[in-house]
């Protein structure tokens, strides 16, 4: 079963074909971090403009090649996100499934970052394998911070959120603060390869939950900045060292107590090395990490999950809306 994944909830505009949830036939990504780099962020009047000049395009050199007899389906994000991105690839979804009389299924795009670990890749840095439920999931990005338990296909808890910035919202802080540029994520980790984590900066552990604040570390730092004589590159290895202990820590104490056969890291700042070393290195438990490009946003994580919408009926109107707000479980 061949389905046609379209993702547009930020700033990426997306388009994929995959085969019976895992099987990748194509995946093309039009990034717009060049446009929003100037801005040092999203400006979403501008996403939603870019993704209206790029989407018929990157659909089409997504199905180049490919009969749309065989696709069998259309798989959308549909939120959350921004509201004007998010609009833009549900209408032309539904366009499509109605002038091809295919299905529709809407997707949330916290949901799709997890099947990207159903995606076929060659080299996973994980352990390589069928996912064993029940099993933990980490969802990383820059506007999320969630760990839910999936108990099988559609079936998810949420056992904690972000009280304030989300992890990737911190890099991207953090890395204005030390003038590093956008996207923020890769760019403390590049700086940090030179720097040393030496530099004392709080963790809030919130121990009777499940739940992250990264607010009161970005704090923090910006007073340690503000006070000099410090490298840039120490300060950053330090910053993400803190937020790296957080996030691993957290993961794996809620593992050992609820028991679960496998930890799943989805999202952009799951491509970050240091976070997925340090998963590896001290997991009770299989890891399993989608490489890089299938960690930040894209449409063959949005096809893969529409994929197991589809098998359990979950089929869209064409009165289908947009939900920016949407969470999971």
């Amino acid at each position: 079963m061949k389905i046609l994944g379209i993702e547009t909830s930020c700033d990426e505009t997306a388009a994929a074909v995959v085969e019976n949830g895992s099987r990748i036939i194509s995946n093309v990504v039009s990034s717009q971090i060049d446009i929003h780099a100037r801005y040092g962020g999203v400006v979403p009047e501008v996403a939603s403009r870019q993704h209206l000049l790029t989407i018929i395009p990157v659909i089409n050199q997504a199905t180049t090649g490919i009969s749309w007899q065989d696709i069998e389906g259309i798989a959308v994000t549909f939120g959350p996100g921004l509201a004007g991105s998010l609009l833009v690839g549900v209408n032309v979804a539904k366009a499509i499934a109605l002038a091809k009389k295919l299905p529709i299924t809407g997707v949330n795009h916290l949901e799709a970052h997890i099947y990207a670990n159903w995606l076929d890749f060659s080299s996973p840095p994980g352990e390589k394998g069928r996912v064993k439920f029940p099993c933990l999931c980490l969802v990383v990005s820059g506007g999320h911070s969630d760990l839910v338990l999936m108990k099988g296909h559609g079936q998810f808890e949420k056992l904690g959120r972000t009280r304030d910035d989300a992890a990737g919202e911190a890099f991207d802080k953090a890395a204005r603060i030390l003038d590093l540029g956008y996207p923020g994520g890769p760019a403390i980790e590049q700086a940090a390869r030179s720097g040393l984590p030496c530099l004392p900066l709080p963790r809030a552990w919130l121990r009777e939950s499940h739940d992250f604040s990264f607010s009161g570390l970005k704090t923090a730092l910006w007073h340690l900045v503000h006070k000099g004589g410090v490298s840039v590159a120490d300060v950053a290895a330090s910053f993400q060292l803190a937020i790296v202990d957080v996030l691993v820590s957290k993961t794996i104490e809620a593992a050992k107590q609820l028991k679960v056969e496998q930890i799943l890291l989805s999202g952009g700042v799951a491509a970050n090395k240091t976070l997925t070393q340090h998963f590896l290195a001290n997991s009770p438990v299989p890891v399993l990490i989608p490489p890089p490009h299938l960690c930040t946003d894209n449409a063959a994580m949005v096809a893969a999950c529409g994929y197991y919408h589809f098998q359990a009926g979950k089929i869209s109107g064409y009165d289908l809306d947009v939900v920016p707000s949407l969470s999971l479980g």
